[in-house]
């Protein structure tokens, strides 16, 4: 706290509060979603100059020191119930280091739906959001502030329905199986037995006009090939000797 507000002449608070929050030299270990959620409960618009901001605090903090009418335990108990954005940049990351629910423990399958209801401005429904000169998204409720982004409209997070886990999967059809069904659906069985048959009448289609080719030209015959071979080198040899083929 007092480095913040003992340096507030540094060109760092020329900035926009929502992006002097991510400067770790002042504010060590606030990141993205930190400090949606330390402006959101201060009230404070993401886009309203830092120096602004923090010059009101030291005023306010000042103005608590020189009231002696309230005694220690009443001040403790005010700063409690109404934090102001350099307290909450304490309170806040220690909601998520400190919490019961371990919200970023990797070994708990439910950590990130704690996370989720946890959070109370970042990615949440209902807020708007706009880029900061950095790329990032800020996310907020309300006006932006003066410093806002040129160009630059406002959006909306929408609440998107969530997919039934139990929904069956949708059924991919292709053009040749619309072909060959003729666009009817037909049962599993059924088509896996008539890619079986098909299997089989037609053989493998690679090659398939050669063996027919082949099939034309030799001769049927209904006997065993090993045989019609046998019979062919007897005949042969029959008549390289001159002798005369068998009947």
């Amino acid at each position: 706290r007092e480095n913040v507000l003992n340096n507030l002449e540094d060109k760092a608070f020329d900035k926009p509060i929502c992006e002097a929050l991510l400067n770790q030299k002042y504010f060590n270990g606030i990141g993205n979603y930190l400090r949606a959620e330390i402006l959101y409960r201060s009230k404070t618009p993401p886009f309203e100059k830092a120096r602004t901001v923090l010059e009101a605090l030291k005023q306010e903090q000042a103005r608590r020191q020189k009231n002696s009418s309230l005694t220690m335990s009443k001040k403790l108990k005010l700063k409690r119930d109404n934090p102001d954005l350099l307290e909450l940049c304490h309170t806040v990351p220690m909601e998520v280091i400190t919490s019961e629910k371990k919200l970023f423990d990797p070994s708990d399958a439910g950590n990130y739906a704690a996370f989720k209801n946890w959070l109370q401005c970042y990615l949440v429904p209902g807020m708007s959001s706009l880029r900061d000169r950095s790329g990032r998204t800020i996310w907020f409720q309300g006006e932006p502030g003066p410093m806002a982004p040129k160009g630059q409209k406002s959006r909306k997070k929408r609440a998107h329905l969530k997919a039934d886990p139990e929904a069956p999967a949708p059924t991919v059809t292709t053009r040749a199986s619309k072909r060959r069904s003729g666009g009817a659906e037909k049962p599993p069985e059924l088509a896996v037995k008539e890619e079986e048959e098909k299997a089989v009448t037609d053989g493998p289609r690679k090659g398939r006009a050669r063996g027919r080719k082949k099939a034309a030209a030799a001769p049927a015959s209904s006997e065993p090939e090993a045989l019609v071979r046998a019979k062919r080198t007897r005949t042969s040899a029959r008549r390289g000797t001159g002798a005369a083929p068998a009947v």
